[in-house]
């Protein structure tokens, strides 16, 4: 079978500008235009230099040499910043869409490959990956192409005056570029590591800050902080090794690359005092070849950024081509909100199976729980509802679709899924709400926030609904996080509500104020709690004692405890822990 032949760094990085092409191509002519204006001035310094040999007496003669010359600096000046211009605004729209692909990808993909993957890499890819396409977008294309073309016309026109002269000046370079191959010989590699120690350090500092308050309340902050400091200690290490590594082959370089003139001067000398080279063509020669050295020392300066590209594209593409959901894109029209599993069987990473053989029916409108020992599965049926992932093997349907065949929006749009670790977002309680229902007034918000039972305590902040609540809602309690999370669900008015732990956090006094919030606002709602607390749930239409990723038994709170020994073990354990209290 043919191996399918790879696409190059640079053709993804084409493919990802596919929208601005009309820019980056437009900032490429104006590149060129560029380099046709810088080489006018060498021309003319040549031409000078002609006329001062021949004698050449007439002031206006050199004036309008001068006069040239400075019309190609100013002309190189405009095109050349142009040409940044354009490709910096095609650049920065491209990074913006490549950023907004990736967010809704991660949408896309199973909350699965989400979970197992550390925020911190979550922010290398998507802020310090993609920066990093910046120098290559907005200054390889345009200036690239602009230092590459200087020294082959330059070459060329050496060629043309001496092809003896025209490949000594090129001697140096040829050295230099021998000595830069070789100390660049291991940068892929290198570069590989430098990725890896920098995402070790992004790991280890989300771990230490988002840690913190437990390393604080338990004095743990030697300990921690060394898992912090080496990462950080080992990144900067690396990079100082990897320059010291490079020391002497770059500065070798930096010195032959810009010698043209040790071949030039003493050859040309020769070359004239033998009478094979006229001493005007012998000094424009001279001028041209200095020119040649700038362009090149400046198109050397991308090697670092073509080194790194591979490593970078190859990182965000692994992100953009991974594993999606399995769900068709056209609408359907639900029948009602009736909820089928049929022995559905389901693996996180493919190999290790955690639900077995599991089938249930949960009839519209009526509340089921789910029940059981920690890790016995209940969180991932609820999650595979959701649409969280896809099972392994097996069906769930919705409304009497498949969920595959259900949009993922319209699967969103169905369902709220409030869990015991809601997140909040950095803004005000009412933007924290009002993410349920994005139109919705801020009378809607305030009824919401009422019903849900925390419309008391935000009234009593500073600021009111307008708090901003901080990083991850850090400037509220557990118990205020949840109820806001539970006011935010209630006001999305969605025909299924999975509650999976949703009142862990809540505290005695508030907590029958929510309950009765919720049983209000469910009635008619299809609703799925998951609950360790089993008192909430004795008035649900069905209990499913789930264990070791299957379904043990269901019925009603009366019927389970005369038939299921599990189910009375683990009511008597909850009766008994309510007594202690």
């Amino acid at each position: 079978m043919k191996e399918e032949k790879k696409e190059s760094p640079i053709g993804v990085l084409w493919g990802w500008g596919k929208l601005y092409h009309g820019k980056f191509i437009g900032s490429i002519i104006l590149a060129v235009l560029g380099v046709a204006c810088q080489m006018v001035p060498y021309f003319c310094v040549a031409h000078i230099v002609t006329l001062m040999l021949s004698g050449e007496q007439d002031f206006s003669s050199y004036m309008t040499a001068c006069i040239v010359a400075l019309c190609g600096y100013l002309g190189k000046v405009v095109f050349a910043n142009l040409s940044t211009v354009i490709s910096h605004a095609a650049t920065y729209y491209t990074l913006r869409d490549l950023r907004e692909n990736i967010t809704e990808k991660l949408a896309r993909v199973p909350m699965g490959t989400i979970l197992d993957t550390p925020s911190g890499q979550y922010k290398t890819t998507i802020v310090d990956r993609v920066e990093g396409m910046e120098p290559t977008f907005a200054h390889l294309i345009p200036e690239m192409t602009a230092n590459v073309l200087v020294p082959i016309v330059i070459v060329v026109y050496l060629l043309i005056l001496d092809w003896r002269m025209a490949l000594l000046s090129l001697v140096t370079l040829v050295v230099g570029l021998v000595v830069m191959s070789a100390g660049m010989k291991n940068y892929p590699v290198k570069w590989e590591g430098a990725v890896k120690a920098g995402k070790q350090m992004a790991d280890a500092i989300v771990e230490y800050i988002g840690g913190i308050e437990v390393v604080k309340a338990f004095s743990q902050s030697a300990g921690s902080y060394k898992k912090y400091s080496d990462a950080v200690n080992y990144n900067a290490n690396y990079y100082v090794d990897w320059m010291r590594e490079n020391q002497k082959t770059m500065s070798a370089y930096n010195a032959i690359l810009p010698s043209v003139l040790i071949c030039v001067l003493p050859c040309g000398f020769v070359f004239w005092l033998s009478g094979s080279l006229e001493l005007s063509t012998f000094l424009s020669i001279v001028i041209f070849s200095l020119g040649l050295v700038g362009p090149i020392i400046a198109a050397f300066t991308f090697t670092d950024d073509l080194a790194v590209l591979g490593t970078n594209v190859e990182e965000i593409s692994q992100l953009l081509n991974a594993e999606e959901l399995n769900h068709k894109d056209t609408p359907v029209k639900l029948a009602d909100t009736s909820i089928s599993l049929g022995h559905v069987y389901f693996s996180y990473d493919g190999e290790t199976e955690v639900l077995h053989d599991v089938s249930l029916t949960i009839r519209p409108g009526t509340m089921t729980a789910l029940v059981g020992p920690s890790g016995s599965g209940k969180s991932t049926v609820a999650k595979l509802i959701a649409g969280y992932w896809d099972v392994t093997s097996g069906s769930i349907t919705l409304g009497g679709y498949e969920l595959k065949d259900i949009p993922l929006d319209e699967i969103a749009d169905q369902i709220s899924y409030v869990s015991q670790d809601n997140y909040l977002f950095n803004r005000s309680i009412r933007e924290n709400i009002r993410m349920g229902k994005p139109g919705a007034t801020d009378e809607e918000v305030e009824q919401a926030a009422k019903q849900s039972g925390c419309d008391a305590f935000i009234r009593k902040l500073d600021n009111g609904y307008d708090t901003v609540v901080g990083s991850a809602g850090s400037h509220l309690s557990g118990g205020e996080r949840q109820r806001i999370a539970i006011a935010r669900a209630m006001l999305k008015n969605a025909p299924v509500v999975i509650l999976d732990e949703a009142t862990a956090y809540i505290d005695p006094e508030n907590e029958a104020l929510v309950q009765k919030a919720i049983s209000a606002l469910t009635v008619g709602k299809t609703l799925i709690v998951i609950a360790h607390r089993l008192s909430t749930i004795t008035g649900a239409d069905n209990i499913v004692v789930v264990k070791d990723g299957t379904i043990h038994a269901q019925g009603t709170h009366e019927k389970l405890l005369e038939t299921f020994p599990l189910y009375r073990d683990m009511w008597q354990a909850h009766i008994g822990a309510k007594d202690q209290m």
